[in-house]
């Protein structure tokens, strides 16, 4: 199936290199390619072909989504860059593939994964927060994958670490074509600008 020449959406999906333990986490990667594909969207993700990265990828192809890759050149071998992606790009740094899949998406979505997913989804809210960007930030919290992060999250809030207003900042949910719905619905909301650019 052709890719549409002009993404009526564009989201970027942080998750893991691997499959992970549960079955649930493979069927919330594909059903998140699906979406995407079947929206006319298009996938920005870290550029990879194994785990949880590759089933979205595949999905989103298959579903008739457009796939933008970005991978740094130390990774190329060790996640194995993904070569029927529409667009390949192959970085030099961390910093670099960060920057390029935030400014080409509208949207920020994290799925189950480990330590790079995790450091990814806290960057963009972080961003989000020093007004960098104003772009919505999910989380799908498959199978309560991340129940034990939200709770400390919101002990971080009862300890005056943190203000229930970051923790507006990103939306959580368990279904995937309900919270990527509320994702688009909020992309309008929040003006497009460059400072993605200028800023990081």
């Amino acid at each position: 199936m052709n890719s549409p020449s002009s993404p009526t959406f564009s989201i970027c999906v942080y998750c893991g290199s691997r499959p992970g333990a549960r079955p649930e986490f493979a069927d919330s990667a594909r059903a998140v390619g699906q979406w995407i594909g079947r929206q006319g969207g298009q996938l920005v993700y870290g550029g990879g072909r194994t785990g949880l990265m590759g089933l979205v990828a595949e999905s989103t192809r298959a579903a008739g989504g457009r796939v933008v890759g970005v991978i740094p050149k130390a990774l190329v071998d060790k996640e194995l860059a993904n070569p029927l992606c529409d667009e390949l790009h192959v970085v030099d740094t961390m910093h670099e593939r960060k920057a390029m899949m935030a400014h080409r998406s509208d949207a920020f979505l994290a799925l189950p994964g480990g330590i790079g997913t995790f450091e990814e989804l806290f960057e963009i809210w972080t961003w989000r927060q020093l007004g960098y960007h104003d772009k919505p930030v999910g989380l799908l919290n498959v199978a309560g994958y991340y129940d034990g992060m939200l709770g400390f999250l919101r002990d971080s809030v009862r300890e005056a670490f943190m203000g229930e207003w970051q923790m507006d900042l990103i939306r959580t949910g368990e279904e995937p074509h309900a919270l990527l719905e509320a994702l688009r619905e909020d992309v309008p909301r929040h003006a497009k600008d460059d400072r993605l650019a200028e800023n990081i």
